[in-house]
């Protein structure tokens, strides 16, 4: 019987030294899977080659040039860096909307192309950028680079001004045109408002670092104040020559109007008035502003003597009048001088 016992308590052991031995055993294959899946969240989310691009992103967002630039690993072409930093980098970026990161495809070696899929304006769009795995880290996550390449620029031209607003940033433009490196994805817009000057904005989306894009040419013209400036100066001009003739009593004033007539006039009788004032024209002339000619009526009234019967009558005539005006503008002024040819 103590033979028995014995064998009993040997098996029972057993029986508990196995359990415990599977329970361990289940724990450790457990704990083998977890990591496992552990590696592959990781190596498919912060060591994957879409992390760089996310972060890329983000930098872009925030306006963070300088991140974002070390980021891309990006060499900066020459021209006017106004684009990459700050308030006209977050406009860019802002525009950029439903963005959709695919799977990353293979270029081969170690290299990776991971497209990227977004709407500007609700234009759908595509880029693509080339990543390449660099090393390993923790002896099982891929560190991953953007290949180094240069950023694309844009070219900026506006008529008859040297400066203009490029992503609400102003920016100088000598000579009327400018370059400028900017970040992609974003969209870039040009445009000029001043007292006297104005554009209609011209935009254009940057979708990869092909420098080859599509100019921002924006086509100055004058705005309503100038306009208006113009034609105010235009009408005293008209209204004190008008006055002026009418008090110097003479049909042929120094004026873009005149009458001839052979009969004698009697004085005191010569009234002018302008009946209707030109319509103002101003658009750009050799680097310069020139405003169309210039055409308008107006009326001379006064008493008209027959020479050959004595007999008064009435003159009354409308007359067409042409001329021509040099515009001077100043930092905050408008000149206009009439050239009356006689």
């Amino acid at each position: 019987m103590g033979a028995l016992a014995g064998n009993v308590r040997d098996v029972q052991l057993s029986q508990a030294f196995v359990r415990t031995a599977a329970k361990w055993l289940l724990g450790l294959m457990l704990a083998i899977a977890a990591c496992i899946v552990a590696i592959n969240l990781v190596s498919n989310s912060v060591a994957s080659p879409q992390q760089p691009v996310r972060d890329y992103l983000d930098a872009l967002k925030r306006g963070d040039g300088g991140a974002a630039l070390g980021l891309l690993r990006a060499s900066v072409p020459g021209g006017n860096a106004a684009m990459l930093d700050g308030t006209a980098l977050q406009t860019a970026a802002s525009k950029v909307s439903d963005v959709r990161i695919g799977a990353p495809e293979s270029r081969g070696g170690k290299r990776v192309m991971v497209p990227l899929d977004y709407t500007i304006d609700g234009n759908e769009l595509h880029s693509e950028f080339l990543l390449e795995r660099t090393g390993t880290e923790w002896l099982f996550f891929g560190h991953w680079q953007f290949v180094p390449s240069s950023l694309p620029t844009i070219d900026v031209t506006v008529v008859n001004a040297s400066e203009a607003n490029l992503n609400g940033v102003p920016v100088n433009l000598p000579d009327g045109r400018g370059s400028f490196p900017v970040f992609y994805p974003g969209q870039y817009e040009a445009s000029l408002s001043e007292q006297y000057f104005t554009a209609i904005p011209v935009h254009t989306a940057v979708t990869s670092n092909d420098s080859g894009q599509t100019p921002l040419n924006l086509l100055t013209r004058t705005s309503d104040s100038m306009n208006d400036a113009v034609a105010a100066k235009i009408k005293q001009y008209l209204d004190d020559c008008a006055e002026e003739a009418t008090k110097q009593q003479r049909l042929q004033p120094d004026c873009p109007f005149y009458h001839v007539t052979n009969s004698p006039i009697e004085p005191g009788t010569i009234k002018w008035r302008i009946t209707q004032y030109p319509k103002i024209s101003i658009e750009p002339f050799a680097g310069g502003w020139a405003v169309a000619p210039l055409n308008g009526k107006a009326r001379v009234t006064a008493k008209q003597i027959d020479l050959f019967t004595g007999q008064v009558s009435n003159l009354n005539e409308v007359l067409d009048f042409s001329f021509t005006t040099r515009l001077n503008i100043g930092e905050n002024s408008i000149a206009v001088v009439p050239q009356v040819s006689y």
